[in-house]
Order: structure tokens, then sequence, then C-alpha cells
């Protein structure tokens, strides 16, 4: 038996030999030789993990430990995204994955790509993978601030861009200005000329409050383009795109399709996850603890990475505002109460996600800034 069980294990080290730098980094030989092409290097190590697999399969069923194959080969596969997989290789296999089709095909794609060991951090803080980082707990501000440093402050929830101040006093300034402008076209215009600036001039503060009674989004929006940037002088693109990139980091972590990925010429690359694996929800599906867990970190990253570089976050509330959508359709009622525990819990886990791959997010927020396509994002994830 333990002869038995020796050659299992061995034949298992043997076959992930395949996945080492060695094997997959393409043969420089003489001008003359012929080159193994990246497309046959990827069918190459699926053919070795299939392989594997199945000589892992029939040794342990031999034994009567089926499951235990199983078991072992998974943590073989997963053990082999440790080794840098050769970059061309791994270019050419995300370059074959669809990121515009379903949400059901793309985790089709990627489990493969997993599976065959080419990539590993995709769904690596599931339970799924045996990660414990998407089990909920019980947590308090003290304890996010304490292992953290973040507080409600810094996440910026609850502070927004622009305030009920900021209308108060852009009402009593236009309403003022256009009562001095008024009064002074009067007093020294021609008197028709001057009646008639007064009365365009009146117009003004009416439709003022018009457009802020209709479109208050359009006055807010003048409102801090007048303020201009935040007080920490950081640039609004310099914190989109980390916001962006944090998103996209613990989404790739989390496992979720990605259902949109826009790179306008003028803007900074955005992206939208599915909440599901499986895509669009219906009006009947509810969402398991699983996947409220894992859209509390995606919608909580954004805002801690910009309290970690920055000093705090701004603009978190549309974020909050995703969530709140998220908790109304959980399959488990959620209270008030765990419902703050669950966005306290989402903080410190973004926290730790980002902050164990500081590194990667550094890289993924400069190929933000150049508009690189989710391939080139996802190849950046798993190779630095």
């Amino acid at each position: 038996m333990k002869l038995a069980i020796s050659a299992c294990v061995s034949v298992i080290l043997a076959s992930t030999h395949a996945f080492s730098p060695s094997s997959i980094r393409l043969s420089k030989t003489s001008s003359s030789s012929l080159r193994m092409s990246t497309t046959d290097e990827v069918a190459r190590l699926r053919q070795a993990a299939a392989q594997a697999r199945e000589e892992a399969a029939r040794l342990a069923k031999e034994l009567g430990r089926e499951n235990l194959a199983t078991a072992t080969i998974s943590k073989k596969v997963l053990k082999t995204g440790t080794t840098k997989v050769d970059p061309e290789v791994l270019s050419s296999a995300l370059k074959g994955v669809d990121f515009n089709d379903s949400a059901a095909s793309q985790v089709a794609a990627l489990d493969q790509l997993r599976e065959d060991g080419i990539i590993s951090l995709y769904k690596s803080a599931t339970v799924q993978a045996g990660s414990g980082d998407l089990r909920s707990y019980p947590v308090s501000l003290q304890m996010l601030e304490s292992r953290s440093g973040l507080t409600s402050q810094k996440l910026g929830i609850g502070v927004e861009e622009v305030s009920l101040d900021d209308f108060k006093y852009a009402t009593l300034w236009v309403t003022g200005g256009c009562s001095v402008t008024g009064v002074a076209a009067l007093a020294f215009l021609p008197e028709n000329i001057g009646a008639t600036v007064c009365y365009l001039i009146a117009v003004i503060p009416i439709l003022f409050l018009g457009i802020g009674s209709t479109a208050p989004a359009a006055i807010a929006n003048v409102i801090a383009s007048i303020k201009g940037g935040d007080k920490s002088g950081v640039s609004k693109a310099d914190r989109v795109c980390r916001h962006e990139a944090a998103h996209f980091l613990c989404g790739y972590l989390c496992g979720l399709p990605i259902a949109e990925y826009s790179t306008a010429e003028e803007d900074i690359p955005r992206v939208e996850f599915h909440d599901t694996v499986e895509g669009p929800m219906t009006a009947q599906r509810e969402l398991s603890e699983e996947e409220v867990n894992a859209l509390c970190v995606v919608a909580l990253s954004g805002s801690v990475a910009e309290a970690m570089e920055f000093g705090s976050a701004v603009g978190a509330n549309s974020d909050l505002m995703g969530l709140q959508s998220v908790f109304r359709r959980s399959k488990n009622f959620l209270g008030a109460e765990k419902q703050q525990d669950l966005t306290r819990w989402g903080a410190l886990t973004a926290y730790r996600l980002l902050n164990q791959n500081k590194g990667k997010l550094d890289k993924l927020v400069q190929a933000f800034a150049a508009k690189r396509s989710v391939s080139e994002c996802i190849r950046i994830i798993e190779q630095y």
C-alpha cells in the first residue's frame, strides 16, 4: 500500500514538472530550427495536466481513494500557479478569452486556464479555492481602525463632494450677483439698453432655481468644477485610476465576471462586474452569502485603495448605494446592524487583499492610466 501511494505521488510530482519555467520557455536554438508556437505550448500544458489527472485518478481508484486523488491533483494544479508561466504563453491564453462574451463563457474559460495551471490568482479569494477571505465575521469600528487605520471619514462615507452648504452659498451668490448687476445696468447704461439687460439678468436666478429643482446634478457638477480639485492636491485622474484598478483586482480575485470595461478616449477605463457568475440577475434570483460577501469586498475596494494611497477617499457614496441594492437582494435577511457590520468587514477584507497585492495594484494603476485591455490587465496581475 505504501509503495502504491508513493508511486501515485511520484507520478503527480513528475507530471507537475511540466509546468516549471524551464519546460515552458520557448527554446532558443539555431535560426534554422523550428520554434514551438505559443498556441502549441498552451495545448501541451493542457494535455500534460489532463494526463496527470487521469493517471492520478487511475492509481487512486486502485487504492480506493478517488477523493484523495481529486484533492491532491487540485492542490498540485494550484501549486503550479506559483511558478511563473512564460509571458507569451500567458498572453496568448488570455487573448483567447472573449471578455465581451456572456458571464458563463468568461467563467468557464478562466476556470479552464486555472485548472491547466496557466493562471492561479483567479478566484483565489473564494471558498471554492480553499481560502477563508470571503468568510465574513463581525468587525467593529475599533477593529477596523486598529487593523487597517481606516475610518469612516478616511473612506469618504457620508462625505459629499458638493454639500448642501455649497448649494446654499451658490444660490446666495447667484441671486445677489444678479441683483447688483441688474441695478448697475439700470444706473450706468442707456435707458432702453439698461432695462433690457436688467430683465435678462433677472431671469438667471429663476433659471438657476428651476434647474436646481429638476436636475440638481447639473448644478452640482458646475459647483464641483468651480471648487476645483480636492484639498489634498490629488488629481481626479489619479484617484479614478486607483479606484477602478482596485475594483478590477478584487473582482478578479473574487472570481466575478466582467460586465463592462470601457476605455473611452477622453476617459479613464471603468470596470463593472456581474453580480453573479450567471450574469444579469432576474427578479426572482437572490444572492447567496458568499456572493454578497464578494460584492461587499469589491464595492469597498475602490475607496480603500484611495485611502491607502492618498489618506482619504472621495465619492464613496455611489459604491455604497450599489451595495445597498446588493443587501436588498440577499437570500438571508440583513438588518441595519448586519449591513453596517458587512460594510466594515468588506473594507477590512479589501484592505488585506490590496495590501497583500500592493505591487500588482501599482502596476495595474499604470495599466489603467495607459488604457490597457482586460487581457493585458489580467496578465499583469498574474505575472507580477
